[in-house]
């Protein structure tokens, strides 16, 4: 089933005493154009992600968002400076000898003194870092491809109709065009026996030149060709993998043989169906734009 390149998905998930946002959005693009968003510190995870990312997305322009959050107090240690504290007591209780006072010195008034405690920042371990993303990466992802998926469907199911259309046009179209062309070549022929009609000519040679010249406004070639474009259109739009560029293809193919039909057609009740034929292509060009 085809895939809208349209799509969104997102996962909010804290633990581990952290908070990680995933945001995955994408529109359509000729190729798969990645960017990221994530903070300054976990830079990294940039390429990371645009790996990840193309396992599941092989068309579109795709913006990542990433939002990670330290809980409070779990990314830092604190760790006791023991020559700062030892070299307070050691002059408390110095000073403390010298002025005749009582030593009352508690941990807790050691604790309170300058510089006593160092607070230090944990260093990141980039792998577990990843991990955690990832994990939250691919849940944004499967519903994001859930959205394309539906998009998809919608997609799938006018250009579904829309091939119908030009299907029943084109056997409309074969339907009329022999007695089109029987039509034409009995006009011609009477033409050119009134503009010869007092020359010696040979009547054979006349029918042999109408007869070629019908053969060139013929278009039951286009119509076979018609006919199976679209029954390769159908095979495409029901395939698992991305056809995008397959069914920009296709649509160019069907154009040129409804242009076709429509330079050869005499007749003015083919050359409306061929107009209405190069609308419905157009509107499943369009679509197609949109599918990864």
């Amino acid at each position: 089933m085809v895939k809208s390149m349209t799509g969104f998905g997102r996962e909010h998930v804290v633990a581990n005493g952290r908070e990680i946002i995933v945001e995955i959005r994408s529109v359509n693009h000729r190729y798969y154009e990645f960017t990221a968003r994530t903070p300054r510190s976990y830079g990294y995870l940039d390429e990371k992600l645009k790996a990840f990312l193309k396992s599941g997305i092989s068309r579109g322009k795709v913006e990542v968002s990433v939002s990670i959050y330290n809980q409070e107090g779990t990314d830092a240690e604190i760790e006791l400076n023991e020559s700062v504290a030892g070299g307070y007591l050691k002059a408390l209780r110095g000073s403390a000898e010298k002025l005749g006072l009582e030593d009352d010195l508690t941990l807790s008034s050691i604790m309170r003194l300058p510089d006593v405690f160092t607070v230090v920042k944990k260093t990141d371990d980039e792998e577990v870092i990843w991990n955690e993303v990832k994990a939250v990466a691919q849940v944004a992802l499967d519903r994001f491809v859930d959205m394309r998926f539906v998009e998809g469907q919608k997609m799938y199911d006018d250009i579904s109709s829309r091939l119908d259309f030009i299907e029943q046009t084109v056997g409309k179209i074969e339907t009329q065009s022999p007695s089109v062309s029987k039509s034409y070549s009995d006009r011609l022929y009477a033409k050119i026996k009134e503009v010869l009609e007092d020359k010696n000519i040979d009547e054979q040679r006349i029918l042999t030149e109408v007869a070629i010249f019908s053969e060139k406004v013929a278009i039951d070639e286009e119509t076979v060709r018609l006919r199976s474009h679209i029954a390769q259109f159908r095979d495409l739009i029901n395939s698992d993998e991305p056809v995008g560029r397959k069914l920009d293809f296709l649509v160019q193919e069907l154009n040129r043989e409804v242009n076709t039909i429509g330079s050869k057609a005499q007749d003015l009740s083919i050359t409306k169906m061929v107009v209405d034929l190069k609308s419905e292509i157009e509107k499943i060009r369009e679509q197609i734009q949109n599918i990864e």
